[in-house]
């Protein structure tokens, strides 16, 4: 399973979880912006139920009989149409007068004390719900000593209705408005994750071998992070330092001894003793290729991807030393490599990497020896072909394994093959050997420049 699969994407979290908070807002500003134009009409429509309420005080009176009355209908026309929405009532000591809209309903109105009206809910013909201003008030001289209850009602539904136009019209402003803020949203979190990308640019750079720390060219928030990383690429380089130096100090450290032995092996051959000296000096000679591998080894450790590299300059010049041997001298050198061909890795890495491919050719080649290379992809391949005897089938799956040797008994570099094998993983390549019948084709492919 990928990193990716692993931890889930930041940015699809910071979307859903912004889309989210964006749901819950607009929900949020619908009902209460709702509620908000709910509560403004009920205050419109209260200072009209009040403008109402003075009227009909004012038109207030008593007959000759003692019968309450309204000096002149309100102006308002519904208070005449039955069942229209508007509705007046008059109350004292069981006496009742309503406005004709009423019908033959009335309207509930509550105990009130003498003062201020009151805005409230109340319940109409057929059940309706209303909502309603009430005042008591004392006569006096013109209406007598009894308490008076004046209300004005009007109908909710078209409160309600007037809230639903709202909410209608405010629904694709919102949906318009939601729309906008995701967009934003988006782009807020692009513009947020930019310097994550920097960070995962400079990385990259530092793998490729093109950087070297990480930096401090980065937001307040990230700079602790990247301070950190360098910080642990500065501990990993002293501590690759460190362990090359122990390596380079432990091969030197074996040198001398083996030159000792070396002098014992010149001194059993002087007495006569050859054999021991012959076999003393093959464990020499094995020891200084381990030597020689682990020094290598060290030098490749945790390299990093590198600039590319001419292969035609580098191959002429190794071939430029191998044709100053004896076997080189007689071979005919056929190198199909054009110039811009490049590949992604340190020159003395491919300088040792071709002198042991090439050198094993020259041991094992009876004419002649061809090098090319093509592209595969993002990969340079470079094939070396000689027409010797090749490998046999049995021992191609061994021949850079460490310590293997092609041929015991002919000086062969088997651990050079095995350098070979180091060179190639730590510069992220491939190498592959099959037999070309006849010869032996090495295909080494490593990252093109």
């Amino acid at each position: 399973m990928s990193a990716a699969k692993r931890g889930g994407s930041l940015r699809l979290r910071l979307a859903v979880a912004g889309l989210a908070l964006l749901a819950i807002a607009c929900v949020m500003s619908f009902f209460g912006l709702s509620y908000l134009f709910e509560r403004h009409v009920e205050r419109r429509v209260a200072t009209e139920l009040e403008l109402h309420l003075g009227q009909i005080i004012a038109k207030l009176d008593r007959d000759g009989e003692g019968r309450l009355r309204l000096l002149a209908d309100p102006v308002d026309p519904r208070f005449t149409k039955p069942l229209s929405g508007l509705y007046w009532q008059i109350e004292s000591k069981g006496e009742i007068v309503r406005s004709r809209s009423l019908w033959d309903g009335a309207l509930e109105t509550p105990a009130l004390e003498p003062g201020s009206p009151v805005i409230r809910d109340a319940t109409g013909p057929a059940g309706r719900r209303l909502f309603m201003a009430a005042r008591e008030i004392v006569g006096g001289e013109r209406l007598g000593p009894d308490p008076v209850l004046v209300a004005v009602a009007i109908d909710r539904a078209d409160i309600d209705a007037a809230t639903q136009e709202f909410r209608a019209d405010m629904a694709p402003f919102l949906a318009l408005l939601a729309a906008l803020l995701m967009v934003a949203n988006l782009i807020q979190i692009q513009l947020g994750l930019l310097p994550l990308s920097a960070v995962r640019r400079k990385v990259a750079e530092i793998r490729a071998g093109l950087a070297q720390r990480m930096g401090a060219a980065y937001p307040l928030e990230i700079q602790p992070l990247t301070e950190e990383v360098d910080e642990l690429l500065a501990s990993r380089e002293a501590q690759l330092v460190k362990a090359r130096s122990q390596a380079a100090d432990l091969a030197h450290g074996l040198k001398t001894p083996l030159q000792a032995l070396a002098g014992d092996v010149a001194r059993l051959r002087a007495e006569g003793r050859g054999q021991l000296a012959d076999e003393i000096e093959l464990s020499i000679a094995a020891m200084r290729r381990h030597v020689d591998h682990q020094l290598a080894r060290a030098r490749l450790a945790d390299r990093g991807q590198a600039r590319p590299v001419s292969v035609l300059g580098v191959a002429n010049r190794v071939i430029a030393v191998l044709e100053r041997t004896p076997r080189g001298q007689l071979l005919d050198w056929m190198i199909e490599v054009e110039e811009k061909d490049r590949a992604r890795i340190e020159a003395e890495d491919l300088a040792e990497l071709l002198g042991n491919l090439l050198e094993n050719a020259t041991r094992y080649a009876r004419d002649g020896i061809k090098i090319s290379t093509r592209r595969e992809g993002d990969l340079l391949a470079l094939d070396i072909r000689d027409d010797g005897p090749g490998i046999p089938a049995e021992r191609l799956a061994d021949v850079v394994d460490r310590g293997g040797r092609l041929d015991t008994t002919s000086g062969g570099a088997g651990l050079g093959l095995a350098i070979v094998g180091d060179i190639v993983a730590a510069n992220k390549g491939e190498i592959a050997f099959a037999n070309a019948e006849p010869g032996l084709l090495v295909t080494v492919r490593l990252p093109a420049g």
